[in-house]
């Protein structure tokens, strides 16, 4: 289970401004993004979904909220419903940048870094209700230009909610709507 870390944290202030209506937690990790989604008023219901079947079932144990659901998706591969709000803590770094003994999932994007927020943005748009909003999070390390363009590429646009500085990398939060 990928532990809250900074990232996490600083995701998890705009997941308490921002979700709203039906809310999808892609890659839950520890449920911490799905426990303060829950929290407001705002919010209908949260599906939290991990690739890992571990992560689901100790979040099955050890979270006991009726707002919140959980399941086993490899991205969108098991979610079927639309969506208000989408918080995505992606893996994000990138193989090559971090000792290659270093088997967790919960930390790499692919080999460039991007490569699975690549895939999540070719699609993402079937699955997120006209208004919704998408809450992200992720590294300098994952080139915070190369995102950009995906996202855009993607036919939506973007405002950085909050940046962080720590030790060697940038962390950026950002609110993604459909452009127009």
């Amino acid at each position: 289970m990928y532990p809250p870390q900074e990232d996490s944290f600083l995701l998890l202030e705009q997941v308490k401004k921002y979700a709203r209506g039906k809310v999808l937690d892609m890659g839950t990790g520890s449920g911490i993004q799905a426990l303060g989604a829950a929290e407001k008023n705002e919010v209908e219901s949260v599906l939290a979904v991990d690739i890992d079947r571990k992560v689901i079932d100790e979040l099955k144990k050890t979270i006991n909220n009726p707002k919140i659901k959980f399941m086993v998706s490899d991205l969108f591969s098991n979610i079927f419903k639309r969506y208000d709000t989408i918080i995505f803590n992606p893996p994000y770094l990138p193989r090559e940048e971090i000792d290659k003994k270093i088997k967790d999932p919960a930390l790499f994007g692919g080999k460039e870094g991007y490569e699975i927020l690549e895939k999540f943005f070719k699609i993402v748009g079937n699955y997120l209700n006209d208004g919704g909003i998408i809450l992200l999070v992720f590294s300098s390390f994952t080139k915070k230009e190369k995102v950009d363009e995906i996202i855009s590429n993607s036919g939506f646009s973007f405002e950085q909610l909050n940046s962080q500085h720590i030790f060697f990398e940038d962390l950026f939060v950002y609110k993604i709507a459909r452009k127009g």
